[in-house]
């Protein structure tokens, strides 16, 4: 029989670690939450060192996601797509600034090339980076893709505003935390 239907989920403890109705006002908090639940991820071993979050113009949490590639057998459960996912089906649209301006996406490391497409299409006005792709590289066994060289640049002709190195040191001690550990590659 042919699969019909795709089924992803979220960590159960995912609930106690977001507070939908908190106020996350400073770039540097929002980030920090996804450097959270990146964390929050490895300890509890629900999936890879990844963390993103997206939040409407009142700064309050829209959806959140975390890397579930090994739990669910799918290469397209990284964090950002878990989070943009999430978000699209609860304001009911696959561009989200349709509906919604600025919508901002917080992610505790530089998204892949996976994410980096999937950032263009979803309707972000704002991307906020924890850790570096080379972070990433350097302390875990993940290939982040390639990117376009100017990447930041084509991301803002898109109308999407790039804040690197946001917390940088915390995100980076997630992902070393994670190499050290013989962690999933995925």
């Amino acid at each position: 029989m042919l699969h019909a239907q795709v089924h992803l989920t979220l960590p159960v403890w995912i609930h106690e670690a977001v507070d939908p109705a908190a106020v996350y006002a400073t770039d540097e908090d929002k980030v920090a939450l996804a450097i959270e639940l990146s964390r929050r991820n490895v300890q509890a071993r629900s999936g890879g060192p990844f963390g993103a979050v997206v939040f409407g113009p009142d700064h309050r949490v829209i959806a959140a996601g975390v890397n579930r590639v090994v739990p669910h057998a799918t290469s397209l459960a990284h964090a950002e797509n878990m989070a943009y996912m999430l978000a699209q089906q609860k304001l009911q649209t696959p561009r989200l600034n349709d509906v919604l301006s600025p919508v901002t996406l917080a992610t505790s490391s530089q998204p892949c090339c996976q994410c980096y497409g999937a950032t263009i299409w979803a309707g972000i006005d704002r991307l906020l980076i924890g850790a570096r792709a080379e972070d990433v590289m350097e302390l875990t066994e993940f290939d982040e893709g390639p990117l376009p060289a100017d990447w930041t640049g084509e991301l803002e002709r898109r109308g999407i505003a790039v804040a690197r190195d946001i917390l940088r040191g915390p995100a980076r001690e997630v992902l070393r935390a994670y190499g050290e550990s013989g962690g999933d590659k995925y």
